[in-house]
């Protein structure tokens, strides 16, 4: 397996930032706000709770596991039972689990390019051979049913679905997810989708669960989220799966040898979040949306730079294809990789090269940093793009 990328470039930004350096770091996926502090106070007082001291069932405490079955009703009116939910440390550990139990060795996933870089680590983990469908700016990034055909073989099982995506910032349309919806479902293939970003959407877009546009998917759909992005709370580190009753049971028999129980305190402040209002969430997508239109606008006067617009999440992924073979700083760049490279070596200025999304000749920036950081890291960036010789 090859490491996480994300975390690698934030690691390396985080030590040169302890040596001392002025980085502005674009890696991770990771909201600059603080968790609420209704969620905060929760996990305090469950800190001096001593039933909070001792195990708990693997699948996650019954309130919570009720709580995200009546948030998932609300948020994307997909009707589930509390007993096809499963708690886990973070949603990385959901699709990790989500692939190993429904995986055989030689089955194919179809995954939209570009991608997360742990999506094709955990499912080569799980013996399956994940299968790239690519994307491009022609679309928006969006993608396509011809595309998705054009890759079907006979040993493909999975469809992995990602909207609002990770790393271009696509949300699908209704229309594209009823198409794609039933072109899975005519296909008899299970689909994982992956929905931590749902809250996150601007501008027209709309998110839409694809078990609910296509409800006969419902018992081949596995449906990957967390509280994460959300609530601000990526270190708490809690995340779920929803599946058939067979899928959740397998998967829970997995966790109990791997993990057992995501830690008490952190259940009981997911619980708080998902049973608390959407005040402090929608403060954060204005935000988010605010720094979009700015690192969106920013990019695109970068020399050598292109970048579509991201509708979603909170990543932008601009093209810099116009400044391979040239010289930035003196420094010959081939690659996004020595982009990226030449960018924080020079500029000081942390992001993520395209190779590991699939997608070489691009970057991936994170616009959950604060305002300024946003506009200084840019202006960085646009000063050493204009050394391009």
């Amino acid at each position: 397996m090859s490491p996480s990328a994300t975390l690698a470039v934030d690691a390396k930004a985080k030590a040169l930032a302890a040596a001392g350096a002025d980085v502005i770091g674009f890696g991770a996926g990771e909201p600059d706000f603080p968790t609420p502090d209704h969620i905060v106070e929760a996990a305090v007082a469950a800190c001096y709770d001593p039933v909070n001291h001792h195990y708990t069932p693997t699948a996650g405490l019954a309130p919570l596991r009720e709580a995200i079955a009546a948030k998932t009703a609300r948020d994307s009116g997909f009707e589930v039972s509390p007993s096809q939910v499963l708690v886990t440390n973070g949603a990385k550990q959901a699709v990790y689990e989500a692939f190993a139990t429904v995986l055989d060795p030689g089955d194919e996933v179809l995954v939209p390019a570009p991608y997360w870089t742990t999506y094709p680590e955990v499912i080569a983990l799980a013996g399956g051979v994940p299968v790239a469908v690519p994307t491009d700016e022609s679309t928006g990034f969006h993608l396509t049913v011809d595309a998705l055909e054009a890759a079907l073989t006979p040993a493909t099982k999975v469809l992995l679905f990602v909207s609002p995506n990770n790393p271009t910032g696509a949300v699908s349309t209704p229309e594209e997810v009823l198409a794609i919806g039933r072109w899975a479902a005519d296909r008899g293939l299970w689909v994982v989708t992956d929905e931590i970003y749902e809250h996150l959407v601007y501008g027209d877009r709309a998110f839409l669960s694809m078990p609910v546009a296509v409800p006969e998917l419902a018992d081949r759909s596995i449906v990957i989220n967390g509280v994460a992005k959300t609530y601000a709370m990526t270190g708490w580190r809690v995340g779920w799966l929803i599946g058939p009753p067979d899928v959740a049971a397998a998967a829970s028999n997995l966790q109990s040898h791997a993990t057992s129980n995501v830690s008490n305190v952190s259940q009981r402040a997911a619980l708080a979040a998902l049973t608390g209002d959407l005040v402090a969430v929608g403060e954060m997508r204005a935000a988010f949306d605010r720094r979009r239109v700015t690192i969106h606008a920013m990019l695109n006067d970068c020399h050598g730079v292109t970048c579509v617009e991201p509708e979603g999440a909170f990543y932008a992924f601009p093209s810099v294809r116009g400044l391979l073979g040239r010289k930035l700083a003196g420094r010959l760049v081939s690659s996004s990789a020595d982009v990226a490279t030449v960018a924080i070596e020079e500029a000081q200025v942390a992001v993520v090269p395209g190779e590991a999304f699939g997608a070489e000749g691009y970057l991936r920036l994170s616009y959950a940093l604060g305002d300024d950081a946003i506009v200084e890291g840019v202006t960085r960036l646009g000063k050493l793009f204009a050394t391009a010789e």
